[in-house]
């Protein structure tokens, strides 16, 4: 086994998992003697890292490549973390002892000698040592206590599972982003345990504990930094358990439709949601009568909404019996009836656009086209833009193309930028009428930058940024006219990031033109005041000394770089950067 791993861990594999920038962090943990208790046992080595806090980490080798898991955050996301690399180092390096001028010795006993030595003890000193060790971990401890439930001599004993599960979740405090990992694995070994209870014929108990377990992961999310979806991922891996449960114990159809339907309409995490078709084979027509009738009674406490109309709870209770409806009439494959239940909430232009397509999806064109003209003038002004566009397919189709491309210009105008520009060449092309359009779209563009010069407006996402030509850089961009969109960047400015988007596709054959925007972005990026932006400068820089040596000036480059340390003196951390990376340069 120690051959295989021979065979695939190196430092070149290290540096081509990782990358160079978390290889060489991990070369800094590796250096700095943050790795401990690393043990072999059978191709698999295991060792623990200090970080920001303890991560454990294990490498072994699986069909030819090498495997991997490290409990921090970038390791639960699948990556080659900086804590695998320090161990793999580690690793290396005890193998070939002398290196980087230190010495490291192999340990003088392995796993294998311990498992020996296990094997030598008689089993009632086994077992003290496992209840021993028990006693200090919490998830050994609910894991053996659920074994010897599951086929303990006084039979299955449910109690122990609904008190594993209730450890499990209760964290006790707040579980922030770089505990939520390892409290959601303790959950995860729980639900486990419930798994495995099928395969014992103990369905109908599944049920009981996926629910409870169900109750106590949704109470718990709100205490957890849930950022990376594991608490999600166990809500849904619970109710498929709940699902096979359900399936192969045949509960009572009405008892469970009436759960299911509560905890549907009731919850905040989507949980049991589209019971009524995900449960339909289980629950059968006894319990989606139930669920129907169950339904229909909250469905008459809805009050109908129009336009300038409004329910505060459009997007909680309502929106989860809304979407119950739905799947009812889905499942009868009644159209008339789904579109009766969209029609009770027409307060804005989607909703017209749902009524719409439901239609047309049923074949039904012409309510179709009228729902969508009825949508557009309850809602002409900045209505909702997949309306027009799906009012003016129906017009190309039916041959009324001066009614689309009306359509489509005042989406335009109202909005001028790249995102509307392809929309309407995209119908104008249908008709073969691009050129004139794109003369006329240019030229409105033209007059609104003129007319809110020196102003500021919405970038879309809430933020007001200073008028330029940005949105002309884009469209020419998008159409690949580079020398359009340079001199359009020049005569009235554009953002950062399109500075930089052009640099890099102008740099080729024009460098001279690209160094003074390099060099106002290196100082940007220096105003961050950070290590990730000293990184970024570094690079950039390298790209500049590059582009200086194509234009025949290498002195120009070695100034500049001069000017740059003297201004940036007082940043320790990116002049340690600067020496390693031009010493030469100095």
């Amino acid at each position: 086994m120690a051959s295989n791993l021979e065979s695939v861990l190196d430092r070149r594999s290290l540096r081509r998992m990782a990358g160079a920038r978390s290889f060489e962090r991990g070369e800094e943990y590796f250096a700095d003697g943050q790795v401990g208790a690393l043990v072999e046992h059978q191709g698999t080595i295991a060792a623990k890292v200090q970080g920001t806090r303890p991560y454990r980490v294990k490498l072994w080798v699986e069909n030819g490549e090498l495997g991997f898991l490290c409990t921090c955050p970038v390791g639960a996301d699948g990556a080659f973390c900086k804590h695998c690399v320090a161990a793999g180092l580690t690793w290396i390096e005890g193998r070939n002892p002398v290196t980087h001028g230190k010495s490291l010795s192999k340990p003088a006993l392995t796993m294998q000698d311990v498992r020996s030595h296990l094997a030598t003890l008689d089993k009632g000193t086994l077992a003290d040592m496992l209840v021993d060790q028990a006693m200090e971990d919490d998830r050994l401890r609910q894991r053996l206590l659920m074994k010897v439930a599951r086929k303990g001599p006084k039979g299955f004993d449910v109690a122990t599972y609904r008190r594993a599960i209730d450890e499990a979740v209760d964290a006790g405090d707040f579980v922030d982003y770089r505990d939520a990992y390892d409290y959601a694995q303790g959950i995860e070994e729980a639900v486990d345990s419930v798994e495995e209870l099928l395969k014992d014929g103990h369905a109908t108990e599944v049920i009981e504990l996926a629910e409870h377990a169900l109750e106590s992961v949704e109470d718990a999310i709100e205490l957890v930094d849930d950022s990376d979806g594991h608490m999600g991922g166990i809500l849904e891996r619970l109710q498929e358990i709940h699902r096979k449960a359900c399936k192969k114990a045949k509960p009572d159809p009405e008892t469970l439709a009436r759960r299911l339907f509560e905890w549907e309409l009731r919850t905040d995490w989507d949980t049991f949601y589209g019971a009524a078709k995900t449960y339909a084979d289980v629950l059968g027509e006894k319990g989606l009568a139930v669920y129907r009738k169950l339904a229909e009674a909250e469905w008459a406490k809805v009050p109908a909404l129009g336009s300038g109309r409004d329910d505060s709870q459009k997007y909680g209770k309502r929106s989860r019996i809304t979407h119950i409806m739905e799947t009812l009439a889905g499942l009868a494959g009644d159209v008339e009836a789904l579109v009766a239940i969209k029609q009770r909430d027409l307060s804005s232009a989607y909703s017209y656009l749902q009524i719409a397509e439901t239609l047309k999806g049923a074949g039904m064109h012409d309510l179709a086209l009228e729902w969508a003209e009825r949508g557009v003038k309850a809602f002409p002004v900045r209505t909702d833009g997949r309306l027009r566009e799906f009012l003016a397919r129906e017009y190309h189709r039916l041959k009324r193309h001066d009614e689309a491309m009306a359509l489509i210009w005042t989406e335009y105008m109202e909005s001028p930028a790249l995102d509307r520009y392809r929309i309407l060449k995209a119908h104008a092309d249908r008709i073969g009428l691009w050129n004139p359009w794109r003369e006329k779209a240019l030229e409105h563009l033209r007059e609104t930058i003129a007319k809110a010069k020196g102003g500021r407006k919405d970038d879309g996402w809430g933020r007001y940024v200073a008028v330029d030509h940005s949105d002309f850089v884009r469209i020419f961009l998008w159409e690949k006219d580079m020398d359009a969109a340079w001199r359009e960047a020049h005569a009235g400015g554009c953002s950062d990031g399109l500075w930089m988007d052009l640099a890099g596709k102008r740099e080729k054959d024009h460098p001279e033109d690209v160094l003074p925007i390099y060099q106002r972005q290196i100082e940007r990026t220096l105003n961050r005041k950070n290590n990730q932006a000293y990184r970024e400068a570094v690079a950039l820089l390298r790209k500049i000394r590059g582009l200086t040596g194509r234009v025949g000036d290498e002195t120009r480059f070695t100034r500049y770089l001069a000017s740059v340390r003297a201004t940036h003196k007082p940043k320790r951390n990116f002049m340690k950067l600067l020496d390693g990376e031009f010493e030469t340069s100095r």
